[in-house]
């Protein structure tokens, strides 16, 4: 979008500073090709499709889901994600944890293939999550707009995400978590 001279540039900026994120996806080829969303991420040019881990960025924040520190607003000091797309049955893919390893917080899925599942996000959800809490929203919701499915997932964690994008350490969003968990139990 060009600005004319009279125009403020301010009000196109995001909450928190912009900065350039590539997104990385590592594919194990576990999944069915029609139903993955991370190569139509990969087709779609959105992101960068790695099919050996030794590819994947040593200084790239990676969503590992077992990584034992939670993803916050302090890892925006990251400047690529590396997503791992590979199926749950076969967790043992990643024996090793990654010195950069994020898991990301209490979401429930909105794809069709775990619907209502807490913390079995897609791929892209899962990138657009990561996007999300680290303050880059537009990206994010643009991953999503990709998906029948996107707006749904919004829905269904947007104050989550919102909750989340405050916290300011790790720390921080385990406890806004737990209050997450215990709001919903309380609703069952």
């Amino acid at each position: 979008m060009l600005l004319s001279k009279t125009e403020n540039p301010n009000i196109y900026k995001e909450p928190f500073p912009l900065y350039c994120v590539n997104l990385f996806i590592y594919h194990a080829k576990h999944c069915n090709p029609k139903r993955c969303t991370a190569l139509k991420l990969g087709r779609l040019d959105l992101a960068i499709l790695l099919y050996s881990v030794r590819d994947i960025p040593k200084t790239s924040l990676i969503l590992d889901p077992f990584s034992e520190k939670a993803l916050s607003p302090s890892d925006r000091t990251f400047t690529s994600i590396t997503a791992l797309d590979y199926s749950w049955e076969k967790e043992l893919t990643f024996r090793r944890r990654f010195k950069n390893g994020r898991c990301l917080p209490y979401l429930v899925a909105a794809n069709p293939v775990n619907f209502g599942k807490p913390t079995k996000l897609s791929t892209a959800e899962a990138l657009a999550s990561a996007l999300y809490i680290l303050g880059e929203r537009s990206k994010a919701l643009n991953i999503l707009s990709k998906f029948r499915w996107g707006r749904t997932f919004m829905d269904l964690n947007q104050d989550a995400l919102n909750l989340y994008a405050q916290a300011e350490s790790s720390s921080d969003i385990i406890k806004i978590q737990e209050m997450i968990i215990n709001q919903r139990e309380v609703k069952k």
